[in-house]
């Protein structure tokens, strides 16, 4: 029997009552975000006054003109989590001429807005041209929030880069590049490196998260990008980010793990 461990959140009072579910669960139907809330910063839980986060034409419109998310009421661990997406066109403030940027915290735990007002603490799996699949640890420094990746050898200086069959690499803050991040890669919009696994900008990319235990292991488009072991912590909430770029998702969706 296929186990899913769903974890629903009932209040301080009650903690968090631990279920299993064997069938996937569909977080974006293509008409509404009945299973989540939004968050943004300086205004909190479920104030969009600006419609950064709307459904249109059976997509999540995410416009990015305020920093913040849509948080799944829910929590979650052991899954496949499928993320389609497409940038837009539209840029907002000091990234209107940056690289387009989102990305998909999974494990996410604690307070709303708890890391720089915005977020709440967790792994991010990163969306940005020229980095999608890179993986950081979005926490507080402490190791409650940690992971482990091979990575290739590095000089000072230099970002660390999964490899596959590398040296183990622990970081409790920061990033650890997809294994084809462009070493000249530049915060400007529309970048594209030469091994890019991203597709050009408008058409549809497809991102896979497989949470297993304490393990994610990261493909886009079919392509394992990036993996990480000791991984902490292993459940908790899933973000999807308004960070300055117009973003469309047409699928959030998890897969139960045995």
């Amino acid at each position: 029997m296929r186990r899913f461990a769903f974890l629903f959140m009932l209040g301080a009072s009650l903690g968090a009552l631990v279920s299993q579910a064997a069938d996937p669960v569909v977080l974006f139907d293509g008409k509404d975000l009945s299973k989540f809330y939004t968050f943004l910063r300086d205004r909190g839980r479920d104030a969009d006054p600006k419609n950064v986060f709307t459904v249109q034409d059976g997509l999540i419109r995410i416009s990015g003109e305020e920093w913040g998310c849509i948080t799944s009421k829910d929590e979650f661990a052991n899954y496949e989590l499928t993320v389609e997406f497409k940038w837009g066109q539209k840029t907002w403030g000091d990234r209107e001429k940056a690289a387009r940027d989102s990305g998909v915290l999974i494990h996410s735990i604690g307070e709303d807005g708890g890391y720089s007002g915005v977020w709440m603490h967790g792994i991010e799996v990163q969306m940005i041209e020229g980095g999608t699949g890179d993986l950081l640890v979005v926490g507080d420094g402490s190791k409650t929030f940690e992971l482990t990746c091979p990575t290739a050898e590095v000089t000072e200086g230099t970002p660390h880069v999964y490899k596959q069959d590398g040296k183990p690499y622990t970081i409790n803050k920061g990033r650890i590049d997809w294994w084809g991040r462009d070493p000249e890669w530049t915060d400007t919009i529309d970048f594209r490196g030469k091994d890019d696994v991203e597709k050009p900008h408008g058409e549809w990319n497809t991102i896979r998260v497989v949470a297993r235990g304490n393990t994610i292991r990261v493909e886009l488009n079919g392509v394992l990008v990036n993996e990480a072991l000791d991984v902490k912590p292993t459940n908790g909430r899933i973000q999807v980010q308004s960070e300055g770029a117009e973003v469309f998702v047409r699928k959030i969706a998890l897969k139960p793990l045995e």
